[in-house]
């Protein structure tokens, strides 16, 4: 059984933690967040850390306890440095233009596709084939990447498309005569 649940969550400086109940707010310099704590699951501040208790022997305390501790520790870095998560576009003609809050892609349809950010994500584009996506939340970095790569996945033969940065795309051989 995992033990993540034991080891402390060390706060960098200039995060702030207020506990109230079982929610949980964090603020920082890249904004502020907050988290709902589950019944089972107690946290504690003390000595610039925070550690995270189940309050009951039962295994669904245990298991949320490991859960809840990942969750505000990923809190804590989105408000501290933030995530980022990068994508890169091949294929001829296929590029990215950020606008504002909007995301311009060319993908080989015969539109554009315009793609509204959410509140809080931040979109740049280093190069015409690379976009960067940033912002606070790891779960909403990451959604919204996944929603930029569904445009055009990245296909086996070309390997032409939208892909993660560290994304190994396993190419086939192409029919023979």
């Amino acid at each position: 059984m995992s033990r993540i649940a034991n080891y402390p969550i060390n706060l960098p400086k200039g995060v702030e933690v207020q506990l109230q109940g079982q929610q949980v707010s964090v603020k920082g310099g890249k904004g502020s967040m907050s988290y709902t704590v589950h019944d089972d699951v107690e946290v504690v501040q003390e000595d610039g850390a925070l550690r995270i208790v189940a309050r009951n022997e039962k295994p669904g305390a245990k298991a949320q306890s490991g859960t809840t501790r990942a969750v505000l520790s990923n809190i804590v870095t989105g408000v501290s440095t933030g995530w980022e998560r990068r994508l890169l576009i091949t294929g001829v003609g296929y590029r990215a233009q950020a606008q504002g809050k909007k995301l311009n892609l060319q993908l080989g349809f015969s539109h554009p596709i315009d793609y509204e950010l959410p509140e809080g994500i931040e979109v740049q584009t280093p190069s015409p084939t690379e976009v960067v996506v940033t912002g606070a939340s790891k779960q909403l970095v990451g959604q919204v990447a996944a929603e930029i790569r569904s445009f055009r996945p990245p296909e086996p033969y070309k390997g032409k498309g939208v892909r993660y940065a560290d994304e190994r795309i396993r190419r086939k051989e192409a029919k023979k005569k």
